[in-house]
């Protein structure tokens, strides 16, 4: 009872958390718009950039003598930016959705990306001079829909804030706006993995305790529902045009745990190069590496889920598709 009222607690701590900087969000949003209408856009120290795509991919074959199966793939993703700068003060707000899906004959519809990712950095400079910030970090990460070890769509792997993750911080961070580079380096965040789902938590699904059952497997304590670790983040992001109509963007996470295994190195690394081909249409080519020592795999063994160790994550994308900017 005690571990559960601490659990409550904490659970309802993250709530205000969440709903802070999803209140900061909403109205990074949409406060811009008020202010516009109250001064003139030349003393508005806010900056929005929106950009939303759409990938799509598609085979179909008739009378085909080397044989082959129809499929069509579609990816639509969203960047939403707000950023608010005065003086010394600066404010970024980040959010990215993306979402993909797959049919094939005879096949049914399978997911191919889903992600929900919310940035937000508060800094504060002693001068206009440096690019050193005093900051404040906070990042959410989850999916939109179930997550399935294909074939097998019985049993879901993966759901909606199951897991979740949190990153909340503080630290110091540098930013060049004209080479588009930016480095975090925070000595104290708080990394939350949450598994909001009782079936998963039960089994002990990306990090968290699992139930505990008697030697006839009847349940004696249920799974956690919520992972707490204290460590030390380092984040990169570099965007550069490195030949006309090519650009290259980064996005690099390096996170280890003083308690857990420390120098045991969470990574998160996204690269991707995109080709201009005019302002409505683009090629995308990237790749996304995730290690993490606390996910342990899962395999497809005589149409059984097996749990075995860490893996290195990989996910290619390679995508042509409409690109709108507002």
């Amino acid at each position: 009872m005690h571990r559960l009222t601490i659990f409550h607690q904490k659970m309802k701590a993250f709530q205000k958390v969440l709903f802070f900087f999803f209140l900061f969000s909403s109205t990074t949003f949409f406060a811009q718009d008020a202010v516009k209408k109250a001064v003139p856009d030349t003393i508005s120290h806010w900056e929005k950039k929106n950009t939303v795509g759409l990938d799509i991919s598609q085979i179909a074959f008739l009378n085909w003598n080397a044989g082959g199966v129809n499929s069509v793939s579609g990816l639509l993703k969203g960047n939403f930016l707000r950023k608010y700068q005065k003086g010394n003060l600066k404010w970024v707000n980040e959010m990215i959705i993306r979402y993909g899906v797959n049919k094939q004959d005879g096949i049914e519809l399978r997911k191919t990306d889903d992600a929900f990712q919310f940035n937000s950095t508060l800094g504060y400079r002693k001068d206009t001079i440096t690019n050193w910030y005093s900051s404040a970090k906070f990042n959410f990460n989850t999916q939109f829909t179930n997550g399935y070890a294909y074939p097998n769509t019985t049993k879901a792997i993966s759901k909606p804030f199951a897991p979740a993750y949190i990153f909340l911080g503080v630290g110091s961070e540098y930013s060049n706006k004209e080479k588009k580079l930016n480095v975090y380096i925070s000595p104290l965040t708080m990394k939350t993995t949450l598994v909001l789902d009782q079936t998963l938590a039960n089994q002990g699904a990306f990090g968290v305790n699992k139930a505990v059952y008697d030697v006839n497997g009847n349940l004696i304590k249920k799974g956690e529902l919520y992972r707490m670790e204290l460590g030390f983040l380092v984040t990169n992001y570099y965007k550069k045009e490195i030949y006309k109509n090519i650009i290259w963007e980064n996005r690099l996470s390096l996170y280890s745990d003083y308690i857990n295994h420390f120098g045991n190195i969470d990574v998160d690394w996204q690269m991707q190069f995109e080709l201009v081909v005019n302002e409505y249409v683009r090629a995308n080519i990237g790749a996304h590496f995730i290690y993490d020592d606390d996910i342990k795999a899962k395999e497809e063994r005589n149409g059984e889920q097996i749990t075995v160790g860490p893996k290195l994550q990989l996910k290619q994308m390679l995508g042509v598709g409409l690109v709108y900017n507002f």
